[in-house]
């Protein structure tokens, strides 16, 4: 009896991602009056996309659960339309950069590519095709701004190292107007610590590095407003801002209890909110790209407790993109994620049950809100993995992103959506 209940639960507890998204698509999709191609003749205004980085199926439900329960629906799940998305770079385990390089211009490339197709040939992004057609360009981060998956928006390297590279270029040549999260240490060069000392305790290995001169006198120079915390970030003006809140990301990531911090100065819910007060002053509209990091990071470490802790505040900034989507129904929001991380797995508790030692051993047990019963996070891996990836979108053209699809099909939809030709 002992053994058939546990089969039972875990029976219960091991969907699949491919299950749990056609479950969700069919009790919250909504069925088009009309076809997708119709409906896109209509252009969206504004575009929020949002990039759970390493946000597999299996994280979200895991978020889901400690949030608000087995009933409830994050705001990211609690909307009308789903599909999978196929991961893939050139390989078929991705990294951020190529992945994002998919969402970004459309191309499979290998890993490590920023903006670059898999012959290393610059590929125009969606923000250059946006800034071209009057629209601002934001992007927001709990990582480096110029990390990999911001800098695919806005940048052309061959490897996603070249940080400074990178820096430089949203500011000369993609001309993105919001610039929020880490990262200070590649806009200045070694020996200027600017707003954040050098070596700090929490990561004596973090300290000015930038290769391209002093940046953010450089974006000074043309006209962005500069900030470092969360007051002046509340307090700025003006169309163009960059805000560099801490040395590399805003989270130190470690093995649990070695040193992981999930506590960034500003939040992803107020980075949010500041960029799309800033940039909807555009009346010609505008494309936002917010990621939060941790999730990826954190589940690197196999520490499903601070996996879980950013995704809350993921699931919170997404909120409020809905709050302005709502007011602004010319606005489309997606929540994807570039592809899953740490092969996680939602299994019940049972202490005869126990895969993996160190890092990959269970993390729990976590509660399921509103009620007694408990789960816990198991690992196959502390890499990336090559599942399909959930998305979901409310607003103007969101039945677009309906279906199983390529990862560069979200770069061909979104161009759509926004009435754009691709050059």
């Amino acid at each position: 009896m002992k053994l058939a209940k546990s089969m039972r639960l875990k029976a219960a507890f091991a969907i699949t991602a491919a299950t749990a998204i056609v479950v969700t698509g069919s009790m919250t999709a909504k069925t088009p009056s009309v076809t997708a191609a119709s409906t896109a003749t209509t252009r969206t205004k504004n575009v929020i996309l949002f990039v759970g980085d390493g946000m597999g199926n299996a994280a979200r439900n895991a978020i889901r659960l400690a949030t608000v329960g087995e009933k409830g629906k994050l705001a990211m799940d609690d909307m009308p339309y789903a599909g999978l998305v196929h991961t893939s770079s050139t390989s078929a385990v991705t990294d951020s950069a190529a992945a994002a390089t998919a969402y970004a211009s459309g191309v499979k490339t290998y890993n490590g590519a920023i903006g670059m197709d898999a012959n290393k040939k610059s590929v125009k992004t969606i923000m250059e095709y946006a800034k071209q057609a009057g629209m601002s360009t934001g992007v927001v981060t709990t990582s480096q701004v110029t990390d990999a998956t911001g800098a695919a928006f806005g940048a052309h390297v061959e490897d996603r190292s070249a940080q400074s590279d990178i820096a430089q270029q949203f500011l000369t040549k993609s001309k993105v107007d919001v610039l929020l999260g880490g990262g200070e240490d590649f806009w200045y060069p070694a020996g200027n610590p600017g707003a954040f000392p050098d070596e700090p305790a929490e990561d004596p290995s973090e300290k000015s590095k930038g290769t391209r001169g002093n940046l953010v006198d450089k974006a000074k120079q043309l006209g962005y407003t500069y900030v470092t915390n969360k007051t002046d970030l509340q307090k700025a003006k003006g169309n163009k801002l960059l805000g560099l809140f801490a040395n590399e990301e805003m989270f130190q990531q470690r093995e649990e209890g070695d040193g992981d911090i999930y506590n960034p100065v500003v939040t992803l819910p107020d980075m949010t909110k500041k960029a799309i007060d800033t940039l909807s002053k555009n009346k010609k509209g505008f494309f936002l790209m917010v990621e939060e990091e941790a999730i990826d990071e954190m589940a690197h470490e196999n520490n499903a407790a601070l996996t879980i802790k950013a995704g809350q505040q993921l699931d919170k900034a997404v909120q409020v993109a809905k709050d302005f989507a709502k007011k602004n129904p010319d606005t489309l929001v997606l929540v994807l994620a570039d592809h899953e991380t740490g092969g996680l797995s939602i299994e019940p508790v049972d202490a005869e049950d126990e895969s993996g030692d160190a890092i990959s051993k269970e993390d729990g047990p976590f509660t399921i809100a509103g009620s007694k019963e408990k789960f816990v996070v198991d690992w196959t891996t502390s890499g990336h993995t090559a599942v399909d990836i959930p998305v979901t979108a409310m607003g103007k053209n969101a039945n677009l992103f309906t279906g199983m699809y390529e990862n560069t099909e979200v770069f061909t939809k979104l161009m759509k959506a926004l009435g754009l030709s691709i050059k």
